[in-house]
């Protein structure tokens, strides 16, 4: 469905977030005496009648009944296509989309590579766009990662560098590469289960003229290996890790220690970036040394600096339990105090248990509305661990803690809802309450063309 579709058409929006007010803007560029109305939450009416007055504004969920009013419904990826009013408006005829959706109908043409992932996804598609920009190739940098894509809606760009949710994959047009960068459970709360968490950010694999995928994840490898034209990073035939060096094959090409974004994992995420630019047809080896000049994304394994004689670290972003033991691996051989937790999302953290009995940093804090449930765990399993009811006393509770010229690493492995916006604003407060400037803590560089 293209926008001039929705000519005619009843037409609501649900969600006023930088995704909802995208789509109400391509729209009325393009539809501008299109009648529509929006679904937000009762605070942010009045900023909405602001952004456009001539919005029909309610300030409410819709339930089925409210729906059935409407002919297409544009929805942001932060609704769960799964919500029971949904299911019963496409159940009645009603067209659910998005502005994912949307721009995909209105460039099929563009050159796309869309990244998905448990975790990486962010970094990689950054690092992709970075190191295509290196080879002189005009790069659109958007999506999940930051800008929405219909805030480029009738740009030009001979790459797309698209970074796609779980929320999104199911809601993309063809691309010419996707890439996998691993597979782990979340967002257990939008998609209802496991199972079908998987499922959706499987279905990038349907798009995907070719497909990109992690060969270091055994169940990755598995579930992907009927694609026909599948290629593979992080095997030693290919772009992979080994002996402190980012490699092809058995040449050796760039040392992990240059890199500014910290940690093997981030060293892997450079490879899956080299492989996809190689499955491109680009020059993939003269793209290598700039990764030197890559500047790590906010809020993920960002260091602060030194302040108060402690060594502060922002991985706001983490959101599982995985995503702490990998910040945790990239810090290995520091004295490190770990703050975990934060919104109850279910999430099973007996492998993180497991791993802190067999090698625990120098202390860990639990805080947040999921800290008692992990630090239970935690003791049960013979691991000591402090408590602190939200992230200013378990802040104030890993200085006393933590050795002078030691490490205090925010890494939740959980969402920040139970006290913050998300996960940026828990990163800025992390910052502030080690004494540092928040508004220093900048937004992602090369979003947009370029």
């Amino acid at each position: 469905m293209r926008i001039a579709d929705l000519a005619g058409r009843r037409v609501a929006i649900w969600g006023f977030g930088r995704e909802g007010k995208a789509a109400i803007t391509a729209i009325r560029t393009r539809l501008p005496s299109l009648p529509l109305t929006l679904f937000c939450s009762e605070a942010e009416v009045a900023a909405a009648r602001v952004f456009d007055a001539s919005l029909a504004v309610r300030g409410e969920e819709p339930d089925a009944t409210a729906l059935a009013m409407f002919d297409v419904v544009v929805k942001s990826p932060g609704i769960s296509a799964y919500k029971p009013a949904l299911l019963a408006a496409r159940e009645t005829g009603i067209r659910i989309t998005s502005g994912t959706a949307l721009w995909f109908a209105e460039q099929p043409d563009a050159r796309v590579v869309a990244v998905t992932g448990t975790k990486g996804k962010s970094t990689t598609t950054a690092l992709l766009a970075h190191l295509a920009r290196s080879l002189g190739v005009r790069t659109a940098l958007a999506g999940n990662i930051g800008m929405p894509l219909l805030e480029l809606l009738g740009e030009s760009a001979g790459l797309w560098a698209i970074e796609l949710s779980s929320f999104q994959t199911g809601e993309a047009g063809q691309v010419e590469l996707g890439v996998m960068t691993s597979l782990y459970e979340e967002h257990l709360d939008w998609h209802g289960s496991r199972e079908r968490y998987i499922e959706d950010k499987l279905k990038l694999a349907n798009v995907s003229k070719q497909l990109l995928v992690n060969a270091t994840q055994p169940p990755l490898l598995e579930r992907t290996a009927r694609h026909p034209y599948r290629i593979v990073f992080g095997d030693a035939k290919g772009w992979h890790v080994a002996g402190g060096f980012i490699c092809r094959g058995a040449q050796s090409l760039f040392e992990i220690a240059k890199l500014r974004a910290p940690g093997e994992h981030n060293a892997l995420n450079a490879c899956a970036a080299l492989a996809a630019l190689e499955a491109l047809g680009l020059d993939a080896l003269r793209a290598a040394p700039a990764l030197a000049d890559f500047r790590p994304l906010p809020h993920r394994l960002q260091p602060l600096g030194e302040h108060d004689g402690f060594h502060w670290v922002n991985d706001s972003i983490s959101t599982t339990p995985l995503a702490t033991l990998a910040a945790l691996g990239s810090l290995d051989g520091r004295a490190v105090t770990v703050i975990v937790g934060g919104h109850d999302r279910g999430l099973d953290w007996s492998e993180f248990v497991a791993a802190m009995k067999a090698h625990a940093p120098h202390a860990i804090v639990a805080q947040g509305v999921n800290g008692p449930r992990i630090a239970n765990a935690l003791r049960e399993a013979g691991v000591a661990v402090e408590e602190a009811g939200d992230l200013a006393a378990a802040v104030a509770r890993a200085r006393a803690l933590t050795p002078v010229g030691g490490t205090i690493l925010l890494s939740p492995g959980a969402p920040s809802f139970d006290q913050f916006h998300d996960y940026a604003d828990r990163g800025r407060h992390f910052a502030e309450m080690a004494g540092f400037d928040a508004h220093e803590i900048v937004g992602i560089e090369g979003l947009g063309i370029g």
